[in-house]
This record gives C-alpha cells, sequence and structure tokens, in this order.
C-alpha cells in the first residue's frame, strides 16, 4: 500500500481536492484525536470567497448551530434555536422541510418534530401511551442522543436537496462528512452507511465527497458499498503537526485489525460502552473462523479456576447479547471493564499484532490489580 506524508491540514486538504478531480468519493478511517474534524474544516475553507463557499459538510460544529431555550422561567415550551445567519439553512423557508426531514428521521426515532420558520426554532412532541389512550406531549426536550440524530437527518435532507440541484443549494459542489453518528452498535453502523451510500450513489449527480470516521465497520460497510471511492488510512506522522495517508484496498483484514485498535484505546481510556463487548465478540468470531475453530470460545485464554474457558465464554456471550440503545449508549459497569479488559488483554497476548497499533499506558491503573495489563506490557516487549 503507498502512502504519503503532509506537513500541513493544508496541504492534505489540497491533496484530497486534487483526488476529487478524478473521484466521486473518498473515504477515510482514522482513530479520535488524528485530526479528522479539523481537516474537514481545512477543507471547507480552502476555497472560499468572501461569503461564498463549495463545501457543505458536516462535523462536530455542525451541532453548534442548534441551541436549546429550555424555557427556564416556566419549564414548558421548551424549543430548539436554528442559527438563521447559516447558509446550512438557506432553503429552510421555502423547502418544506419538515416533510423531507420526517421520512428520515422516522427510520431512528419515535418522537416527532415542528419547524418554526419565522420564529428559527424547532419544537418535539412524542406520544405516550397510559394504558388504552394515547397522548401527544408537546415540547419536550429530547435527549442528546436523539438531537445528535435529528441533526443528521437534517443535514441528510439538505444533502438531497444539493443532490437534486436545488436552487438555494447550487453553490454546493463538495459534501464532506466527519463522524456523522457516534457510539453506533454494529448493525446500526451498517443500516446508516448503508442509506447514506445509496443516498450519494443515486442518480447522475456530479457532487463530490469526502468521508471520515474513527468508527471501523462503519468504514468498512462505505468501503464496499462505494466500491470505487479512494480508500486511505490517516494517521499522524512522525514530524510534529505532520501526517500520513496511506491508501487501504484489503477492507476485511482492515476492519478487524482497527476494531482491535479502537477497543484498545476505549479500554486504555476508560471509555468503556456495553457495544464494546459485541464489537469483540465479533473480532472473536472471525479469528476463530480463520483458525478454523468452531467457535469464538477457542479464543478465549483459559485460566486454571476454569479450564474449559466456560465463565468468560458465557460472560461475553450474555453481554454481546444485550437490547442496547443506539444513542444513548451505556457505560459499562466496573466489574465488567475488568472481565472486558481480561478477555482483550488476553487475546492480544495470544494473537500478538503490530505493537505499535497498541502501545502500553505508563500506568495501568485499575488493571494493574490483577495483573492483566502487566501481562500485555510484557508480551510487548
Amino acid at each position: 500500500m503507498s502512502s504519503t506524508s503532509f506537513t500541513s491540514l493544508t496541504a492534505l486538504a489540497q491533496h484530497l481536492r486534487d483526488d476529487l478531480e478524478n473521484k466521486k468519493h473518498v473515504l477515510l478511517y482514522a482513530y479520535n484525536g488524528t485530526g479528522k474534524t479539523r481537516l474537514s474544516t481545512e477543507f471547507k475553507n480552502f476555497w472560499k470567497n468572501g461569503d461564498q463557499r463549495d463545501t457543505l459538510y458536516f462535523n462536530a460544529f455542525t451541532e453548534d448551530l442548534f441551541s436549546w431555550d429550555n424555557d427556564l422561567e416556566n419549564d414548558r415550551e421548551r424549543v430548539l434555536k436554528i442559527n438563521s445567519g447559516s447558509r446550512f439553512f438557506a432553503g429552510l423557508g421555502e423547502m418544506e422541510m419538515d416533510n423531507r426531514i420526517r421520512p428520515l428521521l422516522n427510520r431512528y426515532a419515535d418522537f416527532d418534530f415542528r419547524i418554526d420558520t419565522t420564529k428559527w426554532e424547532i419544537s418535539f412532541s412524542r406520544e405516550v401511551q397510559d394504558g388504552d389512550t394515547t397522548t401527544d406531549v408537546d415540547h419536550i426536550k429530547v435527549s442528546r442522543g436523539e438531537e445528535n440524530i435529528f441533526i443528521w437527518c437534517f443535514f441528510l435532507a439538505i444533502v438531497e436537496l444539493a443532490l437534486d440541484g436545488a436552487e438555494a443549494y447550487r453553490w454546493v459542489k463538495y459534501i464532506y462528512i466527519d463522524d456523522p453518528i457516534s457510539s453506533l452498535d454494529e448493525h446500526n453502523a451498517i443500516a446508516v452507511a448503508n442509506h447514506l451510500a445509496q443516498m450519494l450513489k443515486r442518480g447522475s449527480n456530479s457532487l463530490k465527497t469526502v468521508i471520515s470516521t474513527h468508527h471501523a465497520l462503519f468504514f468498512n460497510v462505505l468501503c464496499n458499498e462505494l466500491g470505487r471511492a479512494k480508500k486511505y488510512f490517516l494517521s499522524k506522522g512522525n514530524l510534529a503537526d505532520s501526517y500520513l495517508l496511506r491508501e487501504t484496498g484489503d477492507t476485511p483484514f482492515f476492519h478487524h485489525v482497527a476494531t482491535l485498535a479502537e477497543l484498545y484505546e476505549a479500554a486504555q481510556s476508560g471509555r468503556l460502552y456495553t457495544y464494546h463487548f459485541n464489537m469483540l465478540r465479533a473480532v472473536l468470531e472471525k479469528t476463530a473462523s480463520f483458525h478454523g475453530y468452531q467457535g469464538f470460545a477457542e479464543c478465549i485464554r483459559r485460566d486454571n479456576d476454569d479450564p474449559e474457558g466456560i465463565l468468560h465464554a458465557r460472560l461475553l456471550n450474555i453481554l454481546s447479547h444485550g437490547n442496547y440503545s443506539l444513542y444513548e449508549p451505556q457505560e459499562m459497569l466496573e466489574e465488567n471493564k475488568r472481565y472486558f479488559r481480561k478477555i482483550l488483554y488476553d487475546f492480544l497476548n495470544r494473537y500478538p499484532f503490530n505493537s505499535a497499533l497498541f502501545p502500553p499506558t505508563p500506568s495501568p491503573s485499575e488493571d494493574a490489580a490483577d495483573g492483566t495489563a502487566q501481562e500485555l506490557e510484557t508480551a510487548k516487549s
């Protein structure tokens, strides 16, 4: 696989624009903290002339175009305010955005909304069942996860307008999407990625797209759906403020290793959520299949007090089948975090990967007690 080094985000943004002269889609995978969001902003700002832009983008700053008015005085009419000065909302008044957003939102959520284009605000409602009676509760404040998916569907509705050549979005030449939804479980990562890919592939639209993500499965599905896209792994370079862009074409293998790196990073940081058990099980199942085993339990280390490996296999089986919320991920209990780390670290000891992808931490904190982190460091030395 070829790789190219860049001394700045500006040079990298220029390279991506050059790629899009010959390609319709560019896909980037990068770990959190690499600079994906800053790159999307640099790409957006690369070409501008006064107020003129050529990129419709979605990143962490897109959420800042919306802000809550919680009606602190009466605590009744809570609304989400819209930044009326942004070109993001250029077609809001005349495009019947409610009817464009609602079919998209219904894929993922059970609440409804109404956009007031005179006050530039959005109110939310939900049906509440009480026995045989159904009541509409208005002016609710949706959760943070529900707010995120609403904003994502708002963006998708605008993308559809740009793809259809709507006058309000004729200025759009590029679409740049950075990590649209965080903390997706595997099933919904596939659903969201597939839906996005089908939207971008439809018709003969001339818009070019860059999509960057830290979600391994989301990236892998996009690679499969957008087969002719340029596919990259983005990482930090050896020099300060430098970046390395490496082409990757072997997406199934890449997904496997990238998922492990993501799980390891989560385990080291302590930010472990219930859906991480699903991801770990998927890796173990793929490994078992590769080595010709009948089940993933064969890839779990067997302790002296559990020679058949029943305990951890049963734990992983149970904990990977919970009905976990898509946009409200639950953090693991501390005991489950310890089990997760032990299974993961033992797996990495048994099947050593490139140590550069799994750097040991100076002080393993809570894992020092059972020695699993120390075992990992020892195995890598």
